[in-house]
């Protein structure tokens, strides 16, 4: 069955194809995660980089939160353009262009390094951001035409643990690389990642492309009708709604986390660079432990089962967090900033597949270029006030607050859930 926008109704009818099955007999999913794998590692070489470069010559929360500003408000420009665009034009090409700018992009960071003026970091911290919706998105939306009904649940819970994986990886090497080898090592392998993602995805290929289905003829319909489009589309169905609820949710306390793990990593335990990249890594760790949990949960529960596993995520995350910000054991924090992502990533690898199982191709670009959009224009909200709020209060205080925000946003998801808010699409 289909609801009225032709998105598949039914719920885990087929057998799911393990992790290795997938990359082994799917050669476009294989290339498309290779890309992601080597591109997302590079990423955290270039942010662990800015931000322990930030913090050696200023000291500044109010820096870091501007570059971390610098990089939320295009992302969050670039978002209805990329989304019209990939619902409109070659996907593939599309994803191509976008990591062969970054590549160039990421490059000129070197020209930080020995006169690091906030402006320079602003402006390539913006132009970087400003292509990445295009990538990001652009995966999302071809997802299901790589991945057959069999593999989809496989391929969206492996795509959403190897963010987790390349995070914990990432974080930790470029921690220890900035402090050894130096910046340079690090600009310059996050632009070969870059060249490197864009070789993989010109490898892939299906039948009829990867033009959008029902995209012919877009180029005499506006822009912004397709923009509004979407728009009313993600509103015409409760579900996503409430998924976008959780997107605002994790962004109110997430922007803060941003500028809070440099602080904490510099200001409150003393540790330096290193001590910034082994809190993304802990981070990172729960992240690939709760994605595994979100696949095996996906895969065996049902539409309620998984609103309330949602419900407990977040409780989860929202606590720990809390608890992350009040400990004064350097490791009793990992330990908890941890269990906070396990929380979030069983949330985002269940959300993400009932956008995936739901969302109609043509309006695929459109859905995720928009929760990533309305995700960063929070955290600029939630960056902004935790920048200006580093130089007033502790970051320990900042901390206890955005855990406070997750709890909530549970509590409002569990209220919709109990109410009969979130029917199944």
């Amino acid at each position: 069955m289909k609801n009225e926008y032709g998105a598949p109704r039914c719920y885990h009818e087929s057998p799911v194809t393990t992790l290795r099955a997938l990359l082994r007999q799917n050669r476009n999913y294989r290339y498309t995660w290779m890309a992601q794998v080597v591109s997302e590692v590079g990423d955290y070489f270039n942010n662990i980089a800015v931000f322990a470069l930030v913090m050696e010559k200023s000291s500044s929360g109010l820096i870091v939160s501007g570059v971390m500003l610098s990089r939320a408000i295009p992302a969050v420009l670039a978002g209805p353009v990329a989304g019209v665009l990939l619902d409109r034009m070659d996907r593939q090409r599309i994803m191509i262009a976008s990591d062969l700018i970054r590549a160039a992009v990421a490059l000129a960071f070197v020209l930080t390094i020995h006169r690091p003026r906030p402006w320079l970091l602003y402006m390539l911290s913006a132009a970087l951001m400003f292509a990445s919706p295009f990538f990001t998105a652009g995966r999302a939306a071809i997802l299901p035409t790589i991945a057959n009904d069999d593999e989809l649940h496989t391929a969206n819970s492996l795509t959403q643990t190897t963010q987790s994986a390349t995070l914990t990886a990432g974080t930790l090497l470029a921690g220890f690389s900035a402090a050894s080898l130096g910046y340079h090592w690090a600009f310059i392998i996050n632009s070969l990642s870059f060249a490197f993602s864009a070789w993989a995805i010109w490898q892939i290929s299906v039948p009829d492309g990867f033009r959008p289905q029902h995209a012919s003829g877009k180029h005499d319909v506006p822009a912004w009708h397709d923009f509004h489009e979407g728009l009313a589309y993600v509103r015409s169905v409760p579900l996503m709604m409430g998924i976008a609820l959780i997107s605002v949710g994790w962004a109110m306390g997430g922007g803060a986390a941003q500028i809070l793990f440099a602080l904490f990593g510099e200001q409150v335990f003393h540790r330096g660079a290193a001590g910034i990249g082994a809190i993304w890594a802990a981070a990172g760790i729960g992240l690939l432990l709760g994605g595994a949990i979100g696949h095996l949960t996906g895969h065996r529960t049902d539409f309620a089962g998984y609103k309330r596993t949602v419900t407990i995520s977040y409780l989860v995350h929202g606590a720990t967090y809390m608890a992350f910000s009040q400990v004064e054991s350097y490791a009793a924090a990992l330990v908890c900033m941890m269990f906070s992502r396990v929380g979030m990533a069983v949330t985002s690898v269940l959300n993400n597949a009932q956008l995936l199982r739901h969302t109609p191709d043509r309006f695929r670009g459109r859905v995720f270029s928009t929760m990533e959009s309305l995700r960063w224009s929070v955290m600029i909200l939630s960056m902004a006030a935790a920048g200006i709020a580093s130089q007033y209060a502790s970051p320990r205080t900042i901390g206890l607050i955005a855990g406070a925000l997750g709890l909530l946003t549970a509590l409002a998801w569990a209220w919709l859930d109990w109410t009969g808010g979130l029917p199944e699409p």
